[in-house]
């Protein structure tokens, strides 16, 4: 039976273990999207167009409230890659003066729409790398800032605070201050992080954070840039009517945007209730050991997300092992959404140092998974176990 177009994540027939890719939307998103739709154009002067502006506010304020920061210093964009992009790039200003950052430094393990480079030149980006756990390698960074020539410009550093595949929570506090001493800035991808760790712009955790609707249960289509101030701003990526204050032209996505704020609201919520999602983490685990007990959980010995498992299992492609879950109505991913229809190696185990050809499958769940769900999932890698040999009865 496929499963609903209009609902993604029915349960009868279907278990969506995929919360990496997209969380499912919220009852609370849905209806603000609903009735912000029926509002006028937010930069009309009219009444009508100051209840859409109130709207508007009342997100951004949700939305600031996530990572500790002001509302007036959030700036909405169509999601994190646009997010990515506009801050990105060589030329900033520091209030009405020209800032310009000569090289970007970004981690090996990012998503790619960091690892793109946005609007720096090829020759004007450098990876550094991380540990076989996935951590950024904090020395590597140091010696590759000490090394800087700032007489052409500072640098810009960019990294995730928590890996979209392996779940692996960076130490962005001790990056911040690598970055600060090298008189760099530091971007900060906060996608996978919020709603799930705690965020807090305001404890030299990064100069800006890069959001994303719908990780969180609000709508595609929307994201943000959060910074510490709107003193040093990016040069605009999209530039016309001036909406966003100057930095990101365009009639704002008013559904999107509503949709976000009541996703923001219910995401510092959440917070709270990781330790239940990582005791089904932990169950995931615990049955793909069983089942395949050379299989190799990926960055299991150090901090990680609650939500989040990404384990290979030798001998057995990744594309073949999310088919067969998928056949059995489980849906997981190999890797990245963004990146697992290419054919290769992910790129985040290849920075991690391992070698293996199989890949590996990311299983990302929420607040919302039930323990049927998980007992879904264990049944088809029951099945996928004997069907390869493995053990057919857990350890």
């Amino acid at each position: 039976m496929r499963p609903n177009q209009g609902e993604f994540r029915v349960t009868a027939t279907r278990a969506y273990l995929d919360f990496n890719a997209s969380a499912p939307l919220l009852p609370q998103a849905r209806e603000a999207m609903g009735a912000a739709l029926e509002l006028a154009n937010p930069s009309s002067v009219h009444a009508e167009g100051r209840t859409a502006r109130r709207a508007v506010e009342n997100a951004r304020r949700s939305v600031a409230a996530l990572a500790g920061a002001k509302p007036e210093h959030v700036v909405f964009t169509s999601g994190a890659t646009e997010a990515a992009s506009m801050l990105l790039t060589p030329d900033w200003r520091m209030g009405r003066s020209p800032l310009r950052f000569s090289h970007l430094y970004v981690c090996a393990a990012d998503h790619p729409a960091t690892l793109s480079g946005g609007r720096f030149a090829p020759g004007d980006v450098t990876l550094y790398g991380v540990d076989p756990n996935g951590v950024v390698d904090l020395a590597a960074l140091a010696s590759v800032l000490g090394s800087h020539d700032k007489s052409s410009g500072l640098p810009l550093v960019a990294v995730h605070a928590a890996n979209n595949e392996t779940g692996v929570i960076q130490p962005v506090g001790r990056i911040a201050e690598i970055v600060k001493t090298a008189g760099g800035v530091l971007i900060v991808d906060a996608v996978q992080a919020v709603g799930r760790i705690p965020v807090d712009i305001a404890v030299g955790y990064g100069d800006f954070f890069i959001f994303s609707a719908h990780k969180i249960g609000g709508p595609k289509g929307v994201g943000a840039i959060v910074g510490m101030s709107d003193l040093m701003m990016p040069a605009p990526l999209i530039a016309g009517g001036g909406q966003e204050k100057g930095h990101r032209a365009g009639t704002e996505n008013l559904g999107g945007i509503a949709g976000f704020g009541a996703a923001a609201e219910m995401a510092r919520e959440r917070v709270d209730a990781m330790p239940g999602v990582a005791a089904l983490r932990d169950r995931v685990e615990e049955a793909v050991l069983a089942r395949f007990p050379d299989a190799v959980v990926h960055g299991k010995g150090v901090e990680r997300l609650a939500n989040t498992t990404f384990f290979t299992l030798p001998g057995l492609k990744a594309e073949t092992a999310q088919i067969a879950f998928d056949l059995a109505g489980i849906a997981v991913s190999a890797g990245s959404a963004c990146s697992s229809g290419r054919i290769g190696p992910s790129h985040v185990l290849k920075a991690m140092g391992f070698d293996g050809d199989e890949g590996a499958l990311r299983v990302s769940i929420g607040v919302e998974t039930t323990p049927a769900e998980i007992g879904r999932f264990e049944v088809a890698l029951a099945t996928l176990a004997e069907r390869r040999g493995g053990r057919s009865k857990a350890a």
